[in-house]
């Protein structure tokens, strides 16, 4: 799915139709100390079997979202694009 670089789209901070521009949402570092990840570099260190989870069957289609950014008050939000779609979203420029 290809979309512009920058569309008009209504803002909630502005109050009004202004131009955003497209930005795709990047997934945070995982937290080291976190409880799952001990447990998980604690069960890997002996002679242990499989600690992988099990292997569920994929969705057919994620969800596609992008951030929204405001090009007058910066106001960020968060936009879903087509549903389910097959394919990834691509940006473009115009």
């Amino acid at each position: 799915m290809k979309i512009k670089k920058e569309i008009n789209v209504y803002c909630p901070k502005c109050n009004k139709h202004t131009l955003h521009t497209l930005k795709m949402p990047s997934k945070g570092a995982q937290r080291g100390l976190s409880k799952a990840t001990r447990r998980h570099n604690r069960a890997i260190r002996g002679y242990v079997g499989s600690v992988e989870p099990k292997i569920h069957p994929k969705k057919l289609g994620k969800r596609q979202k992008v951030l929204l950014v405001c090009k007058e008050c910066k106001f960020t939000v968060e936009r879903v694009f087509g549903g389910r779609t097959k394919k990834k979203i691509e940006i473009k420029a115009q």
